[in-house]
């Protein structure tokens, strides 16, 4: 049952995507009378595309949203894409963005004074531009691995906005001629409504009047103990993406097949790494450990290839899995190391008793341009 269920989300996660952007982009040239499906559409656009963007993110591209620029990561791995500070700052944006759209998707133009739709096309206007912004920012990797993927949620929000934008104009002019006594007796507010009455510049007016509104939802933020410049370092405050402003460490390389390599990413005080090394054309880190188990897989190499060979078979078939679920969790390194000791002492022993210069062979491991034998 539990199996079933997984393959009807997949199925979900998958056929969702191409379904809903092609209703989306015929809506640019086609206006839907059906209101509640193309609710329905829309929201399931939403529900559906903001966590298979992370999904995608997160799992297929390795892109680590817990791990700020200044963390140590490791192989593929990626630094978060959006300072996780900002995050309550964002989430109020972007609320206020949805509670826009909201309201457009929700009440007849006709029937309510221009004023309301103008802002709330500027909310809207709030919630795509953090999403086009969020584009630019993983632009840089868009040709790498799946990255490319999360540009279908944006894109679909860009078809969706010019849509309802275009459909409340449309239905502002396809009612009777308004009267600008219906907007109340303020002065103020019935000369501004009055000068909305051309539908047309609404888009315009909105993108002005977002200005004024992002401001005002900012200091709300900022009295609440927000910093004043999180929107911006939301983006910044990252590393190796198209506006991050921060360089951070180099990533180190475990090769995932082996357990002492992974061994080495425990504690510092109990691992003991000694200096780092390349393998396969990556950094990885180096304790003795590591350097005696290859040493000693060296002696035998050269002193029973054929043995060696089914060494490392086994090693390859067994050793793959266990380095898969302990790896980047500390305390399973650390354990590991410790599992590890009694054969360490063991390569140990039989580098002694074979060869002349044991200290040397293991000095060189993972040495850069040198040959291990």
């Amino acid at each position: 049952m539990d199996d079933l269920f997984a393959y009807i989300l997949i199925g979900i996660l998958i056929i969702t995507p191409p379904v809903v952007s092609i209703y989306n982009f015929i809506g640019l040239f086609h206006r839907f009378r059906n209101k509640v499906a193309r609710n329905i559409i829309w929201a399931v656009t939403a529900i559906v595309g903001v966590p298979e963007t992370v999904l995608n993110l997160e799992f297929l591209c390795d892109v680590s949203f817990e791990k700020s620029w200044t963390e140590q990561l490791y192989n593929e791995m990626v630094h978060q894409p959006i300072w996780t500070n900002s995050y309550p700052t964002l989430i109020i944006l972007c609320t206020v963005g949805v509670i826009g759209f909201i309201i457009l998707a929700g009440t007849d133009s006709a029937k309510v004074p221009p004023l309301v739709t103008v802002l709330s096309m500027a909310a809207s206007y709030i919630l795509l531009g953090f999403m086009i912004v969020c584009c630019i920012q993983i632009s840089n990797h868009a040709f790498e691995k799946f990255i490319a993927l999360s540009y279908i949620l944006p894109i679909n929000m860009i078809f969706i906005t010019f849509n309802l934008f275009r459909e409340k104009i449309m239905e502002w002019n396809g009612c009777e001629l308004h009267n600008s006594d219906a907007f109340g007796k303020n002065a103020f507010i019935k000369k501004l409504n009055e000068s909305l009455l051309r539908s047309e510049k609404w888009p315009l007016y909105a993108f002005i009047f977002m200005i004024p509104l992002l401001g005002i939802v900012l200091l709300i933020l900022i009295l609440f103990g927000q910093q004043p410049d999180a929107v911006i370092k939301a983006f910044t405050e990252t590393t190796n993406w198209a506006l991050s402003g921060q360089e951070g460490p180099q990533n180190l390389y475990y090769d995932e097949h082996y357990l002492c390599t992974v061994a080495a990413g425990g504690h510092k005080k109990i691992v003991k790494p000694v200096r780092k090394g390349i393998r396969h054309g990556h950094d990885v880190i180096v304790n003795r450990q590591l350097m005696i188990a290859n040493a000693f897989e060296n002696v035998l190499e050269e002193k029973t290839p054929r043995f060696h060979r089914t060494v490392r078979a086994f090693y390859d078939k067994y050793g793959f899995p266990i380095a898969d679920h302990i790896r980047h969790n500390k305390v399973a390194c650390d354990v590991t190391y410790f599992v590890m000791k009694p054969l360490e002492w063991i390569f140990l022993v039989v580098l002694y008793l074979v060869d002349v210069n044991p200290e040397n062979r293991i000095a060189v491991q993972y040495l850069p341009g040198i040959d291990r034998n």
